[in-house]
C-alpha cells in the first residue's frame, strides 16, 4: 500500500529558525534528569545493622581508637557519602524549551529529514505493514508523529526498535534528536505549526 508523499510549504519561523545547540544539549540533559528514578540508596553508619557497642577502650590497648565496628573504615561499614533516595527533576524556562524545540525542527528540516504523508492508512495492525511502509520511503530510523491516536499505527510500529510514534503533544527534543527521520501526515504538521506559532 503506497502512501503519497506531498510537499506542503514549511513555516520558516518554525522548520526555519536558528538552530541553538547550547538548548538542544540543555533540554536533552533536562529530559533524561526527568526520566532517573532516583532510588539508589545506601546506607551510613547509622543505618547499617549492628555497632552499638564501642569495640575496646580509647587508651590503652594499643590499638587505634575505634567508636563503632560500623565505622566506615571497617569490613561491614556504613558508606561514606553513598547515593541517597533524590528527585533529579527539574525544568527549563517555557521559552527555552519552545526555541530548542523550533531548532530540533529546523535542524531536521535543514538536512532534509523530513517526510509529510498525506494520511496514514493501515488495513490492519501489522508490523510486517509498517516495515514495507518505511523501505518504500528509504527509512530506517523514524519518529513518526499522528494527530491523533490510532491504535493501528502504534502497534505496527511497537516492534521496531528504531521506529517510534507519538502524537503531536507528545512531540520533544530528545526523541526528534534520536531518530533519523521525522514523518509527519498532512494533519499533525497543522497541529504542530498550531502549537508553536503561539
Amino acid at each position: 500500500m503506497a502512501l503519497q508523499v506531498i510537499h506542503p510549504q514549511l513555516k520558516e519561523e518554525i522548520f526555519g529558525a536558528k538552530v541553538r545547540p547550547h538548548l538542544l544539549h540543555q533540554t536533552v540533559v533536562m529530559q533524561l534528569n526527568n526520566l532517573r528514578a532516583g532510588t539508589a540508596s545506601t546506607k551510613t553508619k547509622g543505618f547499617v545493622r549492628g555497632g552499638g557497642k564501642k569495640p575496646w577502650r580509647q587508651k590503652g590497648t594499643g590499638r587505634a581508637r575505634a567508636g563503632s565496628i560500623r565505622s566506615p573504615l571497617w569490613v561491614g561499614g556504613g558508606t561514606i557519602f553513598g547515593p541517597q533516595p533524590r528527585d533529579y527533576s527539574y525544568r527549563l524556562p517555557k521559552k527555552a524549551r519552545k526555541q530548542a524545540l523550533l531548532s530540533a525542527l529546523s535542524a531536521k528540516n535543514r538536512d532534509r529529514k523530513i517526510i509529510v504523508l498525506d494520511k496514514w492508512e493501515l488495513a490492519e495492525p501489522k508490523t510486517k505493514l509498517m516495515r514495507k511502509i518505511l523501505d518504500d520511503l528509504k527509512v530506517t530510523s523514524a519518529l513518526i508523529v499522528i494527530a491523533q491516536s490510532d491504535e493501528r499505527v502504534e502497534r505496527s510500529a511497537r516492534n521496531l526498535p528504531a521506529v517510534k510514534v507519538l502524537r503531536v503533544e507528545g512531540l520533544n527534543v530528545y526523541d526528534l534528536l534520536r531518530h533519523e527521520h521525522l514523518i509527519l501526515t498532512e494533519g499533525s504538521l497543522r497541529l504542530i505549526e498550531e502549537r508553536l506559532a503561539a
